[in-house]
């Protein structure tokens, strides 16, 4: 019997545009997106040093709306969100009734409507959004809650970098430049609709840009012919990891909860009543942790990749979770879990690398952040 045709994968509507400046594609979470462009480190170092943009349309983009949407969220996430007000954004996270991390999401309020109503918006990711679709969907009590998945209707943008305000402020109607971190706002872009948000996933200052294709397309270009740098998903990873973001389904899973990954700053355990996973967190709290994520240093030229054993006197004692080589730093750094005994920093550890062992030592966290 003939073997079944493989689901094709998908492409963004900027997928032309990357293909046309000679990126170089693979798939991810079922979507064809470019690694790479002129060059890993080469496009790391645009966004460090001046800016650059990258096509995340792939991830999901969820609207809701109803007069009880901050209640109704509030039970699925550790975040207090009562206290955004409009133009306000929370990082946070959906927790499983284990106290895992289901994904980590963007919740972003975006006001009342005349007749009272909340409007919100989610920023998922692209591997999780039909999981995180369902899970919101089966948690919502109010029938009156609109949800609308707008995931394949509209065009994402990053741009990220200490000039990307003033890079994109020309062709926005009003003023970005006194947006606050996780500050977003909705505006219009020569002349058509676009939602801006000061976020991004860089540990750069940075715009994240929602606006329909046709939009998205002619941003892209005028983007470039104001010598904006094409980025992949490539040096995304490097400089995430330098900024000591977690990755979901690597550092961060159903199975680790945000204090175990250092997440404990979106956690308010005093300010909510209720939510999922709550009882988990308040226990690891007051009884303290197994494990934690910590930062990991190579001491030699050695990479610590995903999945390679933490080692101490011959026994494996954790995991890393992401490695790479540090373009910004010259170091090769990771992050992975250990126990708690073994997670302050200047703990020596090792890593197994093909059967042999290589020195690292536990380093503060993020191993980069920006002083602009």
């Amino acid at each position: 019997m003939a073997e079944s045709a493989k689901t094709p994968l998908l492409k963004t509507p900027l997928y032309d545009l990357a293909l046309a400046q000679k990126a170089r594609f693979v798939p991810f979470s079922g979507w064809s997106m470019p690694v790479q462009f002129a060059g890993l480190k080469q496009e790391h170092q645009a966004v460090r040093s001046n800016v650059g943009m990258f096509d995340i349309s792939h991830m999901g983009k969820f609207a809701l709306q109803g007069k009880d949407l901050i209640t109704q969220l509030q039970k699925l996430v550790p975040s207090d969100l009562a206290r955004l007000n409009k133009g306000q954004a929370q990082y946070t996270v959906l927790l499983n009734p284990q106290g895992g991390i289901i994904d980590d999401i963007i919740f972003y309020h975006q006001g009342e409507t005349a007749t009272g109503e909340i409007e919100g918006f989610l920023i998922v990711n692209a591997a999780t959004k039909d999981k995180d679709k369902a899970w919101i969907l089966n948690h919502l009590t109010d029938s009156e809650i609109q949800f609308q998945d707008l995931s394949g209707d509209r065009v994402l943008m990053a741009v990220q970098g200490s000039k990307a305000v003033e890079i994109l402020q020309p062709l926005v109607a009003d003023n970005i430049s006194d947006l606050p971190a996780f500050g977003h706002t909705k505006t219009t872009i020569d002349g058509k609709a676009a939602f801006i948000a000061r976020t991004g996933y860089t540990g750069e200052d940075g715009l994240e840009i929602m606006v329909e294709p046709s939009v998205g397309q002619e941003l892209w270009q005028s983007l470039l012919a104001a010598g904006v740098t094409p980025c992949g998903l490539g040096a995304r990873d490097t400089l995430r990891l330098e900024a000591a973001m977690c990755l979901y389904g690597q550092d961060i899973d159903d199975t680790t909860s945000p204090l175990e990954a250092g997440l404990g700053w979106l956690v308010h355990l005093q300010d909510k009543e209720d939510f999922i996973g709550k009882e988990v967190l308040e226990k690891q709290k007051s009884e303290g942790l197994s494990r934690r994520l910590v930062g990991l240093e190579m001491q030699g030229k050695h990479i610590a990749r995903h999945d390679y054993p933490i080692m101490v006197a011959g026994e494996q004692v954790g995991i890393v979770t992401s490695g790479t080589l540090a373009p910004t730093l010259g170091k090769a750094i990771a992050l992975g879990y250990v126990p708690k005994s073994l997670s302050k920093v200047g703990q020596e550890l090792e890593i197994a690398i093909r059967g042999k062992t290589y020195p690292a030592k536990v380093v503060k966290k993020p191993f980069y952040r920006r002083t602009r």
